[in-house]
């Protein structure tokens, strides 16, 4: 198979590591306690790096060769666990492999308390542009149910900080925690706000049936969230972040202006091309996926043998994209185009656009976009459009 020349990439890089396990997250993430036989945190970069090498020579041999990297995203885990200079040296190793477009997103997660000003500086001054801080929440007593270390009084230092770096932030927030009030939220929310970033995500609590939550909820030590009660909550944070200048453009994302966007996240909901490096790390070329071994050690050993890290891939047919594009682009404010709903489906946008899940100005201009109703039941609107 060979495929076209001169596409823009995207690079995921997944650091696999935190200090604290927390109670509801079910990412591919291991404790230093928890690793064996090699895929220390020491050594994760020459090994991210090596796979840089790899997944180029393959992408070479099947015809793919991309023109630029327009975005990278450093993810976990907790990246900034690393020193700053492990992350500028992967970022370094992989623009000598394909050239970073002058305008690149680099962005890296952090939790606040997994960096300092020094640190901060040093990524900036590396090539990082962007920096993700898990916030969650600015109240004690939510943070500690979620099993969070960090003080929340730290969180307006590492974003003036950050900005003395010339790093653009964003604020990340989860809702719905057991136990949180819509008071909570609104504290919360008013915080991150506070500290003027430019982009704020509010995801709402999943609880995986393989976590810790999981299991106090299931021992009756936690109450469930409420669907309810979590609407009311996301309709809070989006009457906070539009009153104080964010516009929504993805269900759970908010930006002051267009440029402020992520556009690595973006690139994913369009169904753009991107390298996952790293343990349990995906990647998407042209429909083709493929994802890496998850834990550490053995990726480690892999890598060491000069061998691919990937447990497994699938092409996904035509009509599984299809339905991944509906539902992926439909969450975004810009859209989906109607033209790509199943002609046999296409009268239910009108009947949704009459609901009122549907902006019906955008419906006469050919596009299907999300009204605030919409987005708090777009799996439903979803579920009708998808054939």
């Amino acid at each position: 198979m060979t495929g076209p020349v001169g596409r823009d990439l995207s690079v995921y890089v997944h650091v696999p590591f935190c200090a604290v396990r927390c109670g509801y997250c079910d990412f591919n993430t291991y404790t230093a306690t928890e690793l064996g036989g090699g895929g220390s945190q020491a050594e994760y970069p020459v090994n991210a790096m090596a796979e840089m090498d790899l997944t180029l020579a393959a992408d070479r041999a099947t015809g793919y060769e991309y023109s630029q990297v327009s975005t990278v995203f450093f993810g976990g885990g907790t990246p900034t666990l690393l020193p700053a200079d492990d992350l500028v040296a992967m970022l370094d190793h992989l623009r000598s492999l394909t050239p970073l477009a002058a305008d690149a997103e680099v962005t890296t997660e952090a939790n606040p308390d997994s960096v300092t000003r020094a640190s901060l500086s040093r990524l900036a001054d590396g090539g990082i542009t962007r920096v993700s801080i898990g916030m969650q929440s600015a109240v004690p007593s939510v943070l500690a149910t979620l099993d969070r270390t960090h003080d929340p009084e730290r969180i307006p230092q590492v974003v003036q900080w950050a900005k003395e770096a010339g790093l653009q932030v964003s604020l990340d927030l989860i809702y719905g925690t057991p136990g949180e009030t819509l008071a909570d939220v609104e504290t919360s929310v008013r915080a991150a706000l506070a500290c003027e970033v430019d982009h704020l995500s509010a995801y709402s609590l999943i609880i995986e049936g393989n976590t810790a939550m999981a299991r106090q909820l299931r021992r009756g030590e936690l109450e469930a969230p409420d669907p309810d009660d979590m609407a009311d909550k996301y309709e809070l944070v989006d009457d906070l972040a539009t009153a104080a200048g964010l516009s929504w453009y993805e269900v759970s994302n908010w930006a002051r202006t267009p440029e402020h966007r992520s556009r690595h996240n973006l690139a994913y909901w369009r169904g753009e091309d991107w390298w996952g490096i790293g343990p349990g790390a995906h990647r998407h070329r042209d429909g083709l996926r493929a994802w890496n071994v998850k834990h550490p050690s053995r990726y480690a050993r892999m890598i060491a043998a000069d061998e691919a890290p990937v447990a497994d891939s699938e092409q996904v047919d035509p009509q599984d994209r299809l339905v991944e594009r509906i539902m992926l682009e439909l969450r975004i404010a810009d859209g989906l185009d109607v033209e790509v709903v199943p002609p046999d489906r296409r009268s239910l946008l009108e009947v949704h656009r009459d609901r009122g899940h549907l902006d019906p100005v955008a419906l006469e201009g050919g596009r299907a976009v999300l009204t605030r109703s919409g987005r708090l039941l777009a799996d439903a609107v979803i579920r009708d459009l998808v054939p």
